[in-house]
């Protein structure tokens, strides 16, 4: 066990946010090790605030702890300060709960939820004392899994991980669990359950390379969800109740990985979703209620659920929230209805500024979607909207990009008009924020290069001088930062050295500004003699071998080419909620698009299946 006194006494008085360390907040688990079957220790390789804003880690967390014979602790990456005081003390990672080092649990599981955060994952395994390299572990070492949306391409961190789950982890990790518990009871060393492991279904070895095929929950319904979430004791990035209304889009954004990897679309019955908000609402204590998913007005019964849950916590002082809107009046009259007391901002992505590329990209968006939901928005009392943008997308020209400054002036000018009418045009503000494109695995942008550094840069530059008015802000995001994500988004085990070197350099929270250094990264690929632009600005021929083929996660390679293809023509292919089947390859079997359904009859049997 840490020494908890050293740690209270000497450590937390001398770093940050000492919250972040402590555990035993409200609705946290209290496990037995002692009685306990098998352990897990989750852990996020990033600060508490945003790991504990992250649902998956609260359902898995849920699953663990709900059976008995079963413990789950989290473990989140120390802060630089706190890092140095477990080096100074000599404190190795434990788990927030009970406070048992790391080492010390059967499995350790990390969220690869960014590329950015895979120098901390060897950090964290470095302070809990776990050999970086999987084949340097031996009895005695926890098995590492990992799973998250980058398993769809885990190959740069393959050599540090035993296992990685891909796919939805609701059933795997039960699975996981038993294989677990089984081995231990039968004595089996180490190796044999790995082995074990690797063969419950959506498992990857990386030591074996095994093509796998991504798990999938085909019924949200029947899927556990939790009815407590652990409260933190500080606030969180995003601090308050999560319902998960859906899983999964149809829309069919050609840049995007979420929309492609976590098909079908899967939703949840307006029964069971008001029970799971009454249940987590009355054990959490949380003033907002937001309604969780990639698109959450795409939901079937949208509408009826607002409505039912504004009704009833809107007198208890709950409000209900949408984490994100489409580009269209509809969901500016969703926003109104949920947002009584107006905020300061909504916020867009029509992710180009013009016709042309929201076509190649698919976005399913016009410039009279945008602007008539901006004028439903300031005309409802909103004085700010921010758009977000992408700029180095396939096919781009300049002439796209001043029709991102076009865009976004014109719906600086029509926020004017609205408020001046009302005789405050001088708070009508439009925030800008632009992102570079990284071309990401199992999207038909996955062949396509990024941009140069230099490329990107001169967009930046050539962009920002295209904005300068008074009351229009833009920001942008990081062209290091970006070409790093892209190399190890599109990279092979080759980067596993990469990702070494830079740790043990210093690096650490990539994803962070204030820590992200990309000297440290240019020297760590300099070091081992690669090029991060071999994986980032690499174009990939369709019929070529990607370092991800072995990794199915549904979507067929030959929709995929289609939609590249068709993106190359600036042709749009419907939403297939809308216009049917666009054969993206993803239905098949018992996986299915299942809706709430639009009749309450239908929810309480499941829903209707697609």
């Amino acid at each position: 066990m840490v020494n908890k006194d050293l740690l209270v006494t000497d450590i937390l008085p001398n770093v940050s946010q000492p919250a972040r360390y402590t555990g035993h907040e409200l609705n946290a688990g209290v496990g037995d090790h002692g009685g306990a079957e098998a352990t897990l220790l989750l852990a996020f390789p990033d600060v508490y605030e945003v790991g504990m804003s992250y649902i998956g880690f609260k359902i898995l967390y849920d699953i663990v702890n709900r059976n008995p014979a079963w413990v789950a602790e989290r473990a989140f990456a120390p802060w630089p300060d706190m890092e140095s005081q477990m080096r100074l003390h000599g404190i190795p990672l434990y788990g927030l709960e009970t406070y048992t080092p790391a080492r010390s649990f059967d499995l350790m599981g990390f969220t690869l939820q960014y590329e950015l955060t895979y120098s901390n994952v060897l950090c964290m395994l470095e302070l809990a004392g776990i050999p970086a390299r999987a084949d340097e572990r031996g009895e005695g070492d926890p098995i590492v899994i990992a799973g998250g949306p980058c398993a769809s391409n885990p190959e740069p961190m393959a050599p540090f991980l035993d296992l990685i789950v891909v796919g939805d982890g609701e059933e795997a990790i039960a699975d996981v669990m038993r294989e677990t518990a089984r081995g231990k009871r039968e004595g089996a060393p180490r190796r044999e359950i790995v082995d074990r492991l690797a063969r419950i279904a959506g498992v990857y070895s990386p030591a074996l390379g095994n093509r796998v095929t991504r798990r999938v929950v085909t019924d949200l319904d029947s899927a556990e969800y939790p009815r407590k979430f652990v409260v933190p004791f500080l606030e969180a990035v995003h601090d308050r109740v999560a319902l998960e209304v859906m899983r999964g889009c149809s829309r069919g954004c050609r840049f995007c990985q979420a929309g492609m990897i976590y098909r079908p679309v899967r939703e949840r019955s307006m029964e069971n979703l008001c029970k799971l908000a009454e249940a987590l609402v009355g054990s959490s204590g949380y003033e907002e209620l937001s309604l969780l998913s990639l698109s959450s007005a795409d939901y079937t019964r949208i509408k009826e659920l607002i409505s039912k849950l504004a009704a009833e916590y809107g007198p208890q002082g709950v409000a209900v929230s949408l984490p994100s809107l489409r580009v269209d009046s509809f969901s500016i009259a969703l926003a109104r209805d949920v947002e009584k007391s107006r905020r300061t901002g909504l916020t867009f992505a029509p992710e180009a500024g013009t016709q042309r590329m929201r076509d190649i990209i698919n976005k399913g968006v016009t410039e009279d979607d945008l602007i008539s939901a901006a004028t439903d928005a300031f005309e409802s009392g909103w004085d700010q909207i921010k758009l977000y943008f992408m700029i180095g997308l396939p096919f781009e020209t300049f002439e796209d990009i001043d029709g991102i400054a076009a865009l976004s002036r014109r719906v600086l000018q029509l926020g004017r008009q609205v408020a001046g009418a009302r005789g405050k045009a001088g708070r009508a503000r439009v925030n800008v924020s632009v992102s570079s494109f990284v071309p990401k695995p199992h999207t038909p942008f996955q062949w396509f290069a990024q941009n140069t550094r230099e490329q990107l840069e001169q967009k930046q530059s050539y962009l920002k001088e295209r904005m300068r008015a008074r009351g229009l802000s833009v920001s942008f995001h990081d062209v290091w930062a970006s070409h790093l994500e892209a190399a190890f988004a599109r990279g092979d085990r080759r980067l596993a050295q990469v990702i070494e070197r830079a740790v043990g350099l210093g690096c650490r929270f990539d994803g962070w500004s204030e820590q992200f250094r990309p000297d440290l990264w240019r020297q760590a690929f300099a070091d081992v003699g690669l090029d991060s632009s071999t994986w980032a600005n690499a174009e990939y021929g369709y019929s070529e071998p990607l370092p991800w083929d072995h990794i199915d996660m549904g979507i067929s390679r030959e929709f995929l080419v289609r939609e590249a293809h068709r993106a190359e023509g600036g042709l749009t292919t419907p939403d297939c909620r809308e216009a049917g089947c666009s054969g993206c390859g993803v239905c098949r079997d018992d996986v299915r698009v299942r809706l709430a359904g639009a009749f309450a009859g239908n929810s309480s049997q499941g829903g209707e299946q697609i």
